[in-house]
């Protein structure tokens, strides 16, 4: 159906009608718009939630994320950002292939609908004219008829009253003709006219008014087509990120299934292992025979029964406490072992003994405050931060000596001496680097056992009788019965402390040997590799000249040269109560 032959008299409504439609359609870009814009600032309020949850740089956040559930939330935010991504691309989308060509498609449309309507409005002007034309070409028709009729009575009334001259009734007759003339042009102009208007207004109504009211139709059923095919384009855009979205949705998901909970939880065993062993079971004090305490097998330095698995070359993990003068007060009594316990089980191990702690309270550079587990990674860390800093000097200095090489084939491009002392600096940084880096490593050799000065059994025993640089170790121990210093003998043992005699010349004064206050036999064949020790034989007869102290050794004597401690495990005491000396020093 054509609007030219079914709404030729609705100009009026058609004009109104095509108005209403571009309104639409501007109504939908103003939808569009208001769609990118809603795009625009969810991406962007995505983006913010991922960068706040993101871990802060050279925080305590970033060694988290070493665990699977964090780094699959990692993965979860970064994938959220590739989601804003896809928002934006929503948004940009939707503006260019939606908002802007809308936009300048309203303005074409409203361009030809006003032309179209000017057209109209020009036609029926034109008609109108037309129309009063006739009107007028007729109304003259029927005035000169009716004068042209007057006449001729008015000369029929002269011609029959005998009154009146031949000369008045000629001059009737006349002016009669002369009417019937006017009526006569008048007629035949009044045919023209309306022949004429007849046919303007069949162009009009047949071919004018149609023509342009078929172009606003098919302008209008553009204008329809259009915005179907923006709905579409607005779906499209939204489908086309769609693949991409649910890309990111999987990966999220496979975030998720990569977590691993028996990873994570040996990471909490690695992040927070110390090394040290618990403690073994506490001895029975018999205070009804003060003087014969009965030598503890199983101590807090958690000794292990039996021939094989006290061999210290092997992998026993007891404790030992330093091994330092006896102090001369003897007569200070003797705190309980379960108090000691006690202390020891809700406390943490305390660090305080080292002399730069007690002087300044800082963190030692060789992190010796730590517990083995965490002083090894600590160390480990520390080496490859100062590897990756050592290549990037190098990376450095290698650019500066091809650029010096550029300079010197070709002059003018610049000076190669201004080069010289860049690359002088770089070399004294690498080198500097590369001093610290050395004695990073070899404390971290010294933690995991592999200094070449040491044997096999001696790298898997504790760190208590280790040579460390004296000038830089101290001693770990403030007294003989106190627990806090206490370390575990194991393979990666890296709180290390080396007791050296020396360390406590201004807590205790020098004292002679001790006298002997009993004698020993030695049940089992033991190997003294580390400082402090002495070597026995199965079956051999050693004088004893320091009693257990509840840490599992025993002070003993095999010559007036040769004395040091040996497991009180290893060997059956007997003690002679009335020896000189024979008081237990704790």
């Amino acid at each position: 159906m054509s609007w030219g032959t079914e709404l030729w008299d609705q100009f009026d409504n058609l004009e109104k009608h095509t108005q209403w439609g571009i309104d639409i359609l501007e109504k939908y870009i103003k939808f569009v718009k208001e769609r990118t814009e809603i795009e625009l600032s969810y991406a962007k309020q995505l983006r913010n939630l991922a960068k706040k949850y993101q871990p802060k740089k050279n925080s305590k956040e970033e060694e988290e994320y070493r665990y699977t559930a964090c780094k699959a939330f990692l993965s979860t935010l970064n994938e959220m950002n590739d989601y804003a991504g896809q928002h934006e691309v929503i948004s940009e989308n939707m503006t260019s292939n939606i908002t802007v060509e809308l936009a300048r498609y309203v303005q074409e449309l409203k361009q030809e609908r006003k032309s179209y309507f000017h057209d109209g409005r020009k036609a029926q002007q034109h008609i109108e004219i037309c129309w009063k034309q006739l009107e007028s070409s007729k109304r003259r028709f029927e005035r000169d008829c009716k004068e042209a009729d007057r006449a001729q009575q008015y000369f029929e009334k002269m011609d029959a009253d005998i009154n009146v001259t031949k000369a008045d009734v000629e001059k009737a007759r006349q002016q009669a003709q002369v009417r019937h003339q006017m009526a006569e042009d008048s007629k035949a102009d009044y045919s023209s006219i309306l022949q004429k208007f007849n046919h303007e207004q069949h162009e009009y109504y047949h071919t004018h008014i149609p023509n342009i009211f078929q172009k606003i139709q098919e302008m209008e059923e553009r204008r329809i087509v259009r915005i179907g095919e923006s709905m579409k384009t607005y779906a499209e855009v939204d489908r086309q990120v769609i693949p991409i979205i649910g890309k990111c949705l999987d990966e999220i998901v496979k975030a998720a299934e990569s977590i691993d909970q028996k990873n994570d939880s040996q990471l909490v065993i690695e992040a927070y292992k110390s090394g040290f062993e618990p403690p073994g079971d506490i001895e029975f004090e018999d205070y009804t025979q003060p003087m014969k305490r009965t030598v503890s097998d199983n101590s807090l330095s958690n000794s292990r029964e039996g021939k094989s698995e006290l061999k210290f070359g092997g992998k026993s993990k007891g404790k030992l406490w330093p091994f330092i003068k006896k102090n001369k007060s003897p007569k200070q009594q003797k705190e309980p072992l379960s108090h000691r316990f006690n202390e020891f089980m809700t406390s943490k191990p305390k660090m305080h003994c080292f002399r730069s702690l007690k002087r300044g309270g800082a963190t030692p550079e060789d992190f010796s405050n730590l517990p083995p587990e965490q002083r090894r990674k600590k160390l480990q860390q520390k080496v490859d931060e100062l590897n990756k800093e050592i290549q990037k000097e190098m990376d450095q200095r290698d650019a500066i000596t091809k650029m010096k090489d550029v300079y010197l084939k070709n002059p003018q491009m610049g000076d190669p001496a201004s080069l010289d002392h860049k690359l002088a600096e770089v070399s004294q940084n690498i080198e500097k680097l590369r001093l610290e880096a050395q004695k990073f490593e070899a404390w971290l050799a010294e933690v995991e056992g592999r200094l070449p000065a040491r044997s096999e059994q001696g790298r898997r025993q504790s760190g208590m009788f280790d040579a460390q640089n004296p000038a830089t170790v101290n001693s770990c121990a403030q007294d003989r019965e106190s627990p806090d210093g206490s370390y575990t003998e194991e393979q990666s043992q890296e709180g290390e402390v080396k007791v050296l005699a020396t360390d406590f010349d201004d807590e205790f004064d020098e004292e002679e040997p001790l006298p002997a206050i009993g004698t020993c036999k030695a049940l089992y064949t033991f190997e003294g590799q580390n400082e402090g020790t002495v070597s026995v034989v199965e079956g051999e007869t050693l004088y004893v000249i320091e009693e257990d102290k509840g840490d599992g050794w025993t002070r003993i004597r095999r010559n007036e040269d040769e004395e040091g401690y040996v497991p009180t495990s290893y060997v059956e005491v007997y003690l002679d109560k009335n020896a000189k000396g024979a008081k237990t020093y704790i």
